[in-house]
């Protein structure tokens, strides 16, 4: 029988390969999403659409509330989402479009997960190479959590670890594109913009990046944008 894996899956073009990935590694795979107010809760719609698709053993989303918090763009209605912003402009700082400890948050509930169901993996689809540059989807936050993990759990103190894997971290967009079309991601359900509209929006960063890395191997973006 296939050894397990927990799957954090947003919806996104990243998240979604990740799923395919473990897949292909041979994982029989449980996928967790999270509702926490965010502004883009659209992608828990392409969340549920890709995990179907990939007929994963079971996907759960888990709800939260953030925005009582506030803290990002992402969680807080006051705040702008940046939007037409330049790659300079984008590697300037860490961008207001960052949610306080998130990866932490989510990383934690998986782990919970892990244990629960005796998974081997966690699969979480950060990249360093981004050029939002969140300090949580770095391999050194990800080498420190997964050591945290380690003491921090009966599983890994009786010497059987969950492992975080991170297959996209040192992949550069296109790279990712690339994967996921070997893989057979379908990127017409996937799901990265930040705006929050019932269509993408085609300006934040995450629409820039994402369509720059389509147009840069001549492809077209299946889903379609306001602008």
């Amino acid at each position: 029988m296939a050894q397990t894996a927990i799957v954090l899956l947003s919806g996104g073009l990243d998240s979604s390969t990740v799923l395919y990935q473990a897949q292909a590694d041979g994982y029989r795979c449980h996928a967790i999403s999270f509702d926490y107010q965010q502004r883009h809760r659209r992608e828990l719609q392409a969340a549920q659409d890709i995990a179907q698709a990939a007929g994963v053993v079971n996907h759960q989303v888990v709800q939260f509330d953030l925005s009582q918090w506030g803290g990002s763009a992402l969680t807080d209605a006051s705040l702008d989402v940046p939007g037409d912003r330049t790659l300079a402009e984008m590697t300037q700082d860490i961008p207001i479009t960052y949610v306080p400890a998130r990866n932490t948050i989510f990383l934690s509930f998986a782990l919970a997960l892990a244990e629960v169901q005796q998974a081997q993996r966690i699969y979480i689809g950060v990249n360093a190479l981004d050029y939002s540059g969140y300090p949580d989807c770095r391999p050194d936050y990800i080498q420190a959590i997964e050591e945290a993990f380690r003491l921090g759990t009966k599983q890994g103190r009786e010497g059987n670890p969950v492992s975080i894997e991170t297959p996209l971290i040192h992949l550069k967009k296109t790279e990712i594109i690339q994967l996921g079309n070997q893989l057979g991601v379908p990127w017409e359900k996937t799901w990265s913009c930040y705006a929050g509209e019932a269509v993408a929006c085609g300006v934040c960063d995450s629409c820039k990046l994402r369509l720059a890395a389509f147009e840069a191997l001549n492809l077209t973006d299946p889903i379609p944008y306001a602008r």
